[in-house]
C-alpha cells in the first residue's frame, strides 16, 4: 500500500474545496452537489495515478456506498461503508439517498468540506447591493423554520432536514419540533441516527 499512500498524499495537497454552487429551494441554502465534490478532487487524483469509484452494497432500507481509490499499481484504499436511509421506498427516495450517500462518502474519504465561493460571492453581493434594495429579512421564527424543515422532508431530503434541525440549539429544536406534524417527526427520527453517526 506504499505506492497509493504516497500518491494519495500528493493528490490531497492539490484538492480544492467543494464549492457550494447549487441552491436547495426548501431551505434557501446553498450546497455542493456531487459534481462539485468530484470536481474538487478528480483532477488531482488522476494526475497522481488514482481513480476513484464508488461501490453500492445490498441494503433493504436505503443505500450503502463505499468510496474506493484505485492506484495504477493495483493498490487500493477503501473508505468504509456509508449508509443513508431512503426517505421513501420508491425510485425518487432511493435516488435521493444514493446521491446524498455518494456525496458525503466522497467528501469524508477525501477530507474535503463544502465552502462558499468567497471571491465570487463577494463580487456578486456588491453587484446586487448596487443594483437593488436589500430583500426583507426571512422570518426565522420556530414556526417558519418548522415549515422549511417540513418542505425539505417533503422534497425527499429527510437527512438534510435532520441536519438542519440538529444544528439548532436544544431550546430552538424543542420549539421547532412542536410545530412539526407527526409524519414529519417520524421521517426526521428515522434520519436522525445517520446525522449523529
Amino acid at each position: 500500500m506504499q505506492k497509493i499512500a504516497t500518491a494519495f498524499v500528493k493528490a490531497k495537497k492539490a484538492f480544492s474545496p467543494a464549492l457550494k454552487d447549487k441552491t436547495n429551494p426548501a431551505f434557501r441554502s446553498k450546497y455542493a452537489d456531487l459534481g462539485a465534490c468530484l470536481e474538487a478532487v478528480n483532477d488531482a487524483l488522476l494526475e497522481n495515478g488514482i481513480a476513484v469509484y464508488q461501490e453500492t452494497h445490498d441494503d433493504a432500507t436505503g443505500v450503502t456506498v463505499e468510496t474506493v481509490f484505485l492506484h495504477e499499481s493495483g493498490e487500493t484504499i477503501r473508505s468504509g461503508k456509508f449508509h443513508v436511509p431512503a426517505s421513501k421506498q420508491d425510485p425518487q427516495g432511493y435516488g435521493s439517498a444514493l446521491t446524498y450517500a455518494r456525496r458525503y462518502s466522497l467528501m469524508t474519504a477525501c477530507g474535503i468540506a463544502p465552502e462558499d465561493d468567497d471571491a465570487n460571492a463577494a463580487t456578486d453581493a456588491k453587484r446586487k447591493q448596487d443594483a437593488k434594495p436589500p430583500a426583507p429579512a426571512l422570518d426565522m421564527s420556530p414556526k417558519a423554520r418548522a415549515q422549511r424543515i417540513t418542505a425539505g422532508v417533503k422534497a425527499g431530503d429527510a437527512a438534510g432536514a435532520a441536519i438542519v434541525l440538529a444544528n439548532e440549539s436544544d431550546k430552538a429544536r424543542d420549539a421547532i419540533w412542536a410545530f412539526l406534524d407527526e409524519k414529519t417527526q417520524d421521517e426526521l427520527t428515522s434520519a436522525w441516527p445517520e446525522v449523529e453517526a
